[in-house]
């Protein structure tokens, strides 16, 4: 990596032993405990660190700051730093390096999995600058960006990056992970448009990485996660969307099995520029929920197509013969109505989720899968996306991600409302995961797994011994505490 600038403390720091797991009301009047008195000592280091806001235990906005967007994930850590630039988040690395603490970093929170005791929590939701190069098809996003201001952006050159189906995931968590979306059966996972990253490394050194100047750690961070270096931009390759087509169906859960049956029809044909996604649905009873659908257990289908909306809507045909539908959506559409399509909530809420890759979607396994969902409930959601297209094809340069042989995923999720719920939520997946058990390969994307999971589900053993191999040689103090480490 070249060297772009570093910054040292001249302040004191403190070490980890004396701020793991510190979490303080601030509101007693007896004596400062000697744990009290380093969490205010690690506050004022950090103050004097950085231009950008810093919370630890005791402080007023330290409680709304520590929360993820799941908020079924109970966050602990010994200090919140929001950064208000990059030059803030090399400062906050250089100084948990010397301080022996771990940072993890979350524009936005999403893919939090653990309670971060003894960790700095790094947000980068800050940094929001968007460049759009429209002759180059380039864009530079800086890591707080939002798939939906991004594709706001991009929209306005007939241009789009590969998005998944929430317009709230910061552009680079999502990419780092792989990122698995709307567009990857034409173009292929999201980390492999990735031109060139801007990062800081565990010594807390800035670097602009690209397949020439780094060949390793631009391999890793294509798919392999936050574990190697603290990404503060990115520049990506945009795709042409002069036209896009799309939106979402919608029938009584009774019509599971002919909606599934048209599915199978109509994923077996689709070209690379369609993507289709099948869903058995609760609505829950909430007040959020349109009446008509509060408490509706239903099916959707939702469907974006890169063309026009004539040819979108004949590749779509064979939905229209089914009975019964509740509501059409489906319509030509700008790329940034295009996270409205799956209506993921847009804000934080408790939940977990559980995904498996399907070997194929025949008649045992379409039966299978309707006789384990059943009643849903306490699931939300049960869905399969389809795959294939480019994901089966090994990108020429490609990163850590690799390619998807399996031509479905079956996702997930659900609400988590109390322990008791997580816990009931939690043991129905799994049921319905053993049920389909004939029928999946073991292996799951990266960014899909939970947090009782680790990287080996998500990666072969040749790629998983070489992002070790990375993660030791550049981070040897663990100075990076990524949502999956790949030394779990």
């Amino acid at each position: 990596m070249r060297p772009i600038r570093q910054e040292p403390s001249e302040f004191p720091i403190i070490g980890k032993r004396d701020v793991a797991g510190l979490i303080t009301s601030g509101a007693d009047r007896r004596p400062r405990t000697q744990q009290e008195e380093s969490v205010t000592t690690l506050g004022t280091d950090l103050r004097r660190t950085v231009r950008g806001q810093v919370h630890v235990p005791g402080d007023d906005g330290f409680e709304a700051a520590r929360l993820p967007w799941n908020r079924a994930v109970d966050q602990r850590p010994a200090a919140v730093v929001e950064a208000e630039d990059a030059a803030d988040a090399a400062a906050v690395v250089g100084f948990a390096g010397r301080a022996g603490l771990p940072v993890a970093v979350q524009p936005s929170g999403h893919g939090a999995t653990t309670r971060l005791d003894g960790t700095i929590l790094l947000r980068t939701g800050r940094l929001r600058g968007v460049e759009v190069q429209q002759e180059r098809r380039t864009a530079r996003v800086e890591a707080g960006v939002q798939w939906g201001e991004l594709l706001t952006a991009t929209g306005k050159h007939g241009l789009t990056g590969l998005p998944g189906g929430s317009p709230v995931v910061s552009v680079t968590g999502y990419t780092l992970g792989g990122g698995l979306g709307w567009f990857s059966r034409r173009h292929g996972w999201a980390a492999d448009a990735v031109r060139a990253f801007e990062v800081v490394a565990a010594d807390g050194t800035q670097a602009r990485v690209t397949g020439e100047s780094d060949p390793e750690l631009f391999w890793a961070l294509r798919g392999g996660g936050g574990d190697f270096a603290l990404v503060t931009a990115m520049e990506l390759d945009l795709h042409p969307a002069p036209h896009l087509y799309g939106g979402r169906m919608l029938w009584p859960a009774e019509r599971a099995p002919e909606v599934l049956a048209v599915y199978r029809e109509v994923t077996a044909a689709a070209p690379e520029e369609l993507t289709v996604w099948f869903a058995m649905v609760k609505f829950p009873a909430a007040p959020h929920v349109p009446e008509p659908l509060r408490g509706l257990a239903a099916v959707v289908v939702d469907a974006t197509f890169l063309g026009g909306e004539e040819e979108g809507r004949g590749l779509l045909r064979r939905f229209e013969d089914i009975p019964g539908a509740l509501s059409d959506s489906r319509a030509a559409m700008p790329l940034d109505a295009l996270g409205g399509i799956c209506a993921e909530p847009t804000q934080p809420v408790p939940g977990a989720g559980r995904a498996e890759l399907l070997t194929g979607l025949g008649d045992a396994v379409a039966d299978d899968l309707l006789s384990a969902v059943g009643g849903i409930a306490p699931v939300g959601t049960v869905q399969v996306r389809h795959l294939g297209g480019a994901l089966r094809r090994p990108a020429d340069g490609g990163g850590a991600c690799g390619h998807i042989a399996e031509p479905y995923l079956l996702s997930m999720v659900g609400p988590v409302l109390s322990p008791e719920g997580g816990q009931a939520l939690t043991a129905r997946m799994a049921e319905i995961a053993q049920a389909m058990a004939p029928h999946t390969s073991g292996r799951k994307p990266f960014t899909y797994l939970n947090g009782g999971e680790t990287a080996a589900s998500a990666f072969d053993a040749d790629t998983l011994a070489r992002l070790r191999e990375i993660k030791r040689r550049r981070d040897p103090g663990g100075v990076f505490r990524a949502n999956q480490p790949v030394l779990g």
